[in-house]
């Protein structure tokens, strides 16, 4: 990768995660601000404290400043897909551009978030200990870090088990590995069960899946769409056939 590929590739990257936040944005708006609004209403509903203006409105929050937050991260994940696409492309097997472009985005989809998700899932307004907000916000990212180097590294033993053990057979060992380790962490670090009694399962059930479907559609978009646009940047169409459907000059030279 020369230096204008890279960066032909960042723009393009760039480009499909602000597509792919369009989208995400979308699911985020029809699915998820409803069951916000629920559990706001569930949170003044069993508030003493009806004092004091809002610094940003509830309109604001669900419109313009939903957008920004949405979109924003979706050029900034394109963008690191992106980058990681630049390093990945031919180290991780003989996979073309499509689907080396799919699997950064399930890889992705599967450290960055689905891992730390399922450890510490995502909570509405009104559920939750403001005084441990902070710790829960760290041990989140401390989630995430450990799952993302963790890939790596099992991406990298992989590599190095191949030839010993073969492909098949060194992935399955370097995922059992990922998934130890990452069950270990599950198992050490502090988790956090504050959701009160009277708070509706049901809401937050639909709150968690419509913040997991924003996630997927992000990913899947960049994946799909970033890939199309790699494979037509980097792979090189069929030559022109000549008008006549007569033979190309290197058919003609051959034959001759």
């Amino acid at each position: 990768m020369n230096s204008i590929s890279v960066r032909a590739l960042l723009v393009r990257g760039m480009l499909a995660g602000l597509v792919a936040g369009a989208l995400a944005l979308g699911v985020a708006y029809f699915l998820g601000e409803a069951r916000v609004d629920a559990a706001i209403a569930l949170e003044e509903a069993h508030s003493h404290d009806h004092g004091g203006e809002e610094l940003v409105s509830r309109a604001m929050q669900s419109t313009a400043g939903l957008a920004t937050g949405v979109l924003v991260f979706g050029v900034a994940v394109g963008g690191i897909a992106a980058l990681v696409f630049c390093y990945a492309l031919g180290r991780i097997g003989r996979f073309g551009p499509r689907a080396t472009a799919a699997l950064i985005a399930f890889g992705g989809l599967l450290t960055v978030y689905v891992v730390p998700f399922l450890k510490y899932p995502a909570n509405p307004p009104a559920v939750g200990n403001p005084d441990t907000i902070g710790q829960r916000t760290a041990m989140f990212f401390l989630m995430v870090a450990l799952s993302v180097l963790l890939a790596v590294a099992a991406v990298i033993l992989g590599k190095r088990l191949a030839p010993h053990l073969g492909n098949w057979n060194a992935s399955i060992a370097a995922s059992a590995g990922y998934v130890l380790v990452i069950g270990l962490a599950y198992a050490f670090l502090p988790s956090f069960n504050e959701v009160g009694k009277d708070f509706p399962a049901g809401l937050l059930w639909e709150f968690r899946l419509a913040t997991l479907a924003v996630q997927a559609t992000l990913w899947t978009t960049i994946g799909l769409f970033f890939g199309y646009l790699t494979e037509r940047l980097l792979v090189p169409g069929p030559e022109p056939v000549p008008a006549g459907g007569g033979t190309t000059s290197r058919t003609a030279t051959a034959a001759g």
